[in-house]
């Protein structure tokens, strides 16, 4: 029904921190501030693809199921007072899942290509 609305509401701040972010990046005349090589900005943008992106499939699957329209309340829960609870009963378990498991799996992947990359970065000043 909703469950898209918190890894949306998630993708909006972390867009927010990441234009911060570049910015203070950029102004401070840095690249790559990290060892790694690997600016946060562009690790917050791995994370807001993978929100966007979920979100994005999240709308679609909620429209072909019928649970969407385009007509107000927009969410066809809504149109009765009876399934306003489950409503937020689902936006708050299913969709905080969803946001924590996708955040999750970001956190995984910025520690492998930390790893990866920092592995590079040592081969190189070790063989200069």
């Amino acid at each position: 029904m909703g469950c898209f609305l918190v890894p949306m509401s998630q993708a909006i701040v972390t867009t927010i921190v990441q234009k911060v972010v570049k910015n203070k990046e950029q102004k401070s005349g840095v690249e790559h501030i990290e060892i790694t090589g690997i600016t946060w900005s562009r690790k917050l943008g791995w994370l807001n693809k993978m929100l966007w992106s979920g979100a994005a499939l999240l709308v679609l699957e909620h429209i072909w199921h019928g649970e969407m329209t385009l007509q107000p309340p927009f969410f066809t829960a809504l149109s009765s007072p009876v399934n306003v609870a489950p409503f937020i009963y689902e936006i708050a378990t299913e969709g905080i899942a969803v946001s924590l498991a996708l955040t999750l799996i970001w956190g995984i992947i910025v520690l492998i290509a930390e790893n990866k990359t920092r592995g590079v970065s040592e081969v190189n000043t070790s063989s200069k």
